[in-house]
C-alpha cells in the first residue's frame, strides 16, 4: 500500500501542477506528518484542500484553510 496527498482547489477540482510534490509514504502517519510539516508552502503554491489517498481511494478530505 503507497499512500499520497491529492491537491485541489476549493470545490474539489484537481491540481495537477509540474511544480507540485508527488511524494508517496508508506503509512498513513507518514503522509499526515509530512503534510504537517509541508501545508504552508502547499497553500502558498494556491492548494486549497487536500485528500489522503491509500493507492486509489480517497480516505479523507481536508481544507487547508482557516476553520
Amino acid at each position: 500500500m503507497a499512500w499520497s496527498w491529492r491537491y485541489e482547489k476549493e470545490g474539489g477540482e484537481v491540481l495537477e501542477a509540474e511544480d507540485l510534490p508527488a511524494e508517496t509514504f508508506p503509512s498513513r502517519g507518514d503522509a499526515e506528518s509530512w503534510l504537517g510539516e509541508e501545508w504552508r508552502s502547499l497553500v502558498e503554491a494556491g492548494v486549497d484542500q487536500v485528500s489522503l489517498l491509500e493507492d486509489e481511494r480517497v480516505q479523507y478530505s481536508m481544507s487547508l484553510g482557516e476553520a
